[in-house]
């Protein structure tokens, strides 16, 4: 199968109708441009479990729901509502477009300290 777009976006587009999206950035408590932050890169995760599985990445449609199964935590749990300025423009500034697996507990304490210093 020729795949039309990143591997991540057919996980993240089946897992989607499950997200719980808070009404307040975590950090300022805006209600403003808000979005679902990943404690735990979804790309990265794939990556990791392809590997593991022996999978091929092509076969997405295939194994998307065996990996949503498997990683509820990463996908439903660990997350945190932001704003896109303290998404996209402060967190993703700080640990990249695709925060390595073992910072995501550096990104919760991150999380907490902003909204510390703008409680």
């Amino acid at each position: 199968m020729k795949l039309e777009r990143e591997i991540v976006k057919y996980v993240r587009d089946r897992a989607k109708s499950k997200y719980k999206l808070g009404e307040e950035c975590r950090i300022c408590n805006t209600t403003d441009q808000l979005e679902l932050h990943h404690y735990y890169s979804i790309s990265l995760l794939v990556e990791r479990w392809l590997k593991l599985k022996k999978y091929n990445s092509a076969d997405v449609l295939d194994w998307r729901d065996e990996f949503i199964t498997e990683h509820p935590t990463e996908l439903y749990i660990e997350v945190v509502t932001l704003c896109n300025f303290h998404h996209q423009h402060r967190l993703h500034n700080i640990y990249g477009q695709t925060p390595p697996l073992s910072s995501a507990q550096k990104q919760k304490n991150w999380v907490n300290i902003q909204r510390d210093k703008n409680g």
